[in-house]
């Protein structure tokens, strides 16, 4: 037998064992369950109650296997959260919130396609109402206006009550009535009380009604044109007789609008009770501000915004056999200085991280891999100076998953210097490199924060973890001292961890961040919330803080991912996904009441990850592509459909992991084009096509 045939044979032979094994792995994993004991829960809020859940096989035996619990994000906590390998768990589950929830057991295996999922019902019934009160009534409103009113409903457990209906009532609806919606409506002058009811629990205010000294109003705007998507600060003075302005009236503001264009469609615009105009439409618009019968109004042309552009193919590093994950580009260093490369991740597949040239951009080379026990490489991350790569490991075979650090100082010669397992057995997703510090998200639970000024000795140096119940994290960035972790339910959570000494900071950057203005006391032994912004959908996945150039206002941009047809393990098994989702624009002026005002949402795809250079925002938007959207000036409203977007750009291959499916994960901005990973086909390098040339050619 000669050399080649017996590497044949070993290779038919190799294959036939593996396949043989992945057919165990199939048939074990369909014969596997979760038994919980008891099989149903039910439990008062606050209280605690013990469940034991066991992995079992098709006759009952115990499989020997860790597993997750967890129970519904802010309503269920179980200690532990994590078994150990015996494949059996005590767990305390504690209820914090009323409701129909689930408790959930899920295995840790090497394939997520693998995975085994159990649940257990869990009823948490609702506590008796406690209490309702009224939030900053008015002690005095002017007559001929309206004024909202709001409450807020408490039960026995101390928990806010939002699906409690509260009555609204006014002791003499002659003088002043409520409409169905809280807006009480003044009519004459005199002194009424109020009343808000919610079972048998009743609020009482007492309050007074004027004489409206308003006779007049005026309405002005420093601008009388705009483009879809500008925003324009009107402002109404009423005035008294002799003209003097009245500060404390309640002004309503709305508005009027004819389309420019002729196809039967509407105008769209929208206006805020603080007087922010923006149209989404062209058109010809009327804005009015009333109070008391007095009207003031005024007209502005609205133009279209004309970002519009088209993107064009520079090169393309093509995976056609796996699915790729993030990506991370740098610039060479020492005898590699002037060059550029790539690293791109890879998902359910062989734990591999593939190494590219992209000096010449329209030619994509591979150049090195690096294979870890793994089947993810989720994320990728190099150092700020080009010496450290940092690599993600989820499904090792040994369940020591955790961080690989290597050494890309020769990126043709990628070495591995150490890893980091240490209580990361559930896995790491994703990771930042920030002065030389890994911020690793663990376990979905936590991020750690390990030292790596020694990479081949990474120590770990504190923990951040939120105490919400059932809490869980996806992914951390840091910028300037400050971590941005998303945590689903728990949305943006802003961190201090120090960063460069106070003295040294840049004052203007300071004051362009008001999270800056109270950092300081924080640092990587010792990281400190400073706010947080929760989401109430529970789909905060990523964020990225941006600095607004041409207003100078600071935003975190949150953003969501969202399966709402399920099949967020499709491209395990080959097939297509269906996601859906948006980034949510929020502005940080005022960091304890972080206010949402803008929203970037493509109807028919998932947003995921995301970047921010100038005012210019690019995102992986999964089968909708990369996409670059102008985010510059005031935001506020829907501003996809203010035409703010700019371009975009499908990347596929016939050869592709999928073929022809677009499904980018993540986009960097580098050099002036834009580099993004697309989890069905690979590296992709894209710019924008130079219009001059194009009208020429």
């Amino acid at each position: 037998m000669n050399k080649y045939t017996a590497t044949l044979l070993s290779l038919i032979l190799t294959s036939f064992l593996f396949a043989q094994d992945e057919a165990v792995e199939e048939a074990e994993k369909d014969s596997l369950y979760f038994f919980f004991e008891p099989e149903e829960l039910t439990i008062e809020v606050g209280d605690s109650a013990r469940v034991r859940i066991t992995l079992v096989n098709q006759n009952g035996e115990n499989v020997e296997n860790p597993f997750y619990i967890y129970g519904r994000r802010r309503a269920i906590t179980t200690s532990p959260r994590l078994s150990d390998s015996s494949g059996v768990a005590m767990v305390t589950v504690k209820a914090f919130k009323p409701g129909s929830h689930e408790l959930s057991a899920r295995s840790i295996t090497k394939k997520r396609e693998d995975r085994v999922r159990g649940t257990m019902p869990v009823e948490i019934p609702y506590p008796p109402l406690k209490s309702v009160t009224f939030v900053d009534p008015a002690e005095t409103i002017y007559e001929g206006t309206t004024v909202s009113f709001k409450t807020v409903v408490h039960d026995e457990a101390g928990l806010v009550r939002k699906d409690a209906v509260v009555t609204l009532l006014s002791g003499e609806p002659r003088v002043a009535d409520f409409d169905p919606f809280g807006n009480l409506s003044a009519k004459f002058k005199g002194r009424i009380t109020v009343e808000a009811s919610v079972e048998n629990i009743t609020a009482t205010h007492t309050l007074r009604i004027v004489s409206n000294p308003v006779r007049g109003m005026s309405l002005s705007s420093p601008e009388e044109d705009a483009r879809t998507g500008d925003v324009i600060q009107f402002s109404a003075t009423p005035l008294t007789r002799s003209g003097k302005a009245v500060s404390d009236v309640p002004v309503k503001y709305s508005w009027t609008g004819v389309a420019e264009y002729g196809i039967g469609l509407p105008a769209n615009a929208q206006v805020t009770q603080a007087g922010k105009f923006v149209a989404e439409t062209a058109g010809i618009y009327t804005v009015r501000a009333t109070t008391g019968g007095f009207t003031a109004s005024k007209s502005v042309k609205v133009i279209p915004r004309e970002v519009k552009s088209e993107m064009e193919l520079v090169g393309h590093g093509l995976v056609p056999s796996v699915a790729t994950s993030d990506l991370w580009v740098w610039p060479g260093i020492g005898k590699y200085a002037g060059k550029d490369f790539a690293v791109t991740g890879t998902w359910g597949a062989n734990g591999d991280a593939y190494f590219w040239d992209v000096t010449d951009p329209s030619n994509i080379v591979p150049i090195d891999t690096i294979t870890v026990d793994a089947r993810t490489v989720n994320d990728v991350k190099v150092s700020e100076d080009g010496k450290v790569c940092v690599i993600t490991r989820e499904g090792a075979s040994n369940r020591k998953n955790g961080i690989v650090i290597l050494d890309v100082s020769d990126p043709y010669n990628v070495e591995i210097l150490s890893e980091f397992n240490d209580d990361l057995t559930g896995g790491v997703h994703n990771v930042f490199v920030y002065q030389n510090h890994v911020f690793a998200v663990n376990n979905g639970r936590k991020f750690d924060i390990i030292n790596i000024e020694n990479p081949r000795e990474p120590v770990r140096v504190s923990v951040f973890e939120l105490k919400t119940p059932g809490h869980s994290i996806h992914d951390v960035w840091v910028v300037d001292g400050i971590a941005y972790s998303s945590n689903w339910t728990d949305g943006v959570q802003m961190v201090d961890v120090g960063g460069l000494p106070f003295i040294e900071r840049n004052l203007p950057m300071i004051q362009s961040n008001p999270l800056l203005q109270v950092a300081g006391k924080g640092n990587f032994r010792n990281p400190i919330s400073i706010t947080y912004k929760e989401d109430q959908t529970g789909r905060n996945h990523a964020a990225f803080p941006f600095l607004s150039q041409s207003t100078g206002k600071f935003h975190v941009i949150a953003g969501d991912e969202w399966f709402p047809f399920g099949g967020s393990d499709a491209e395990a098994v080959g097939n297509i996904s269906n996601p859906r989702g948006g980034y949510h624009f929020i502005d940080m002026t005022d960091i304890h009441n972080p206010e949402e005002v803008a929203l970037y949402q493509v109807p028919e795809a998932g947003s995921h990850n995301l970047w921010v250079q100038g005012d210019t925002l690019y995102t992986a938007y999964y089968q909708g592509g990369l996409r670059v959207v102008d985010i510059s000036g005031e935001l506020l409203g829907d501003i996809y459909k203010q035409g703010r977007e700019i371009a975009f750009f499908h990347g596929y291959s016939p050869d592709g992991y999928i073929p022809n499916a677009p499904n980018a994960w993540g986009p960097q901005p580098y050099k002036g084009l834009v580099y993004f990973s697309d989890m069905n086909s690979g590296l992709y390098a894209v710019r924008f096509v130079d219009k001059e040339k194009k009208e020429t050619d």
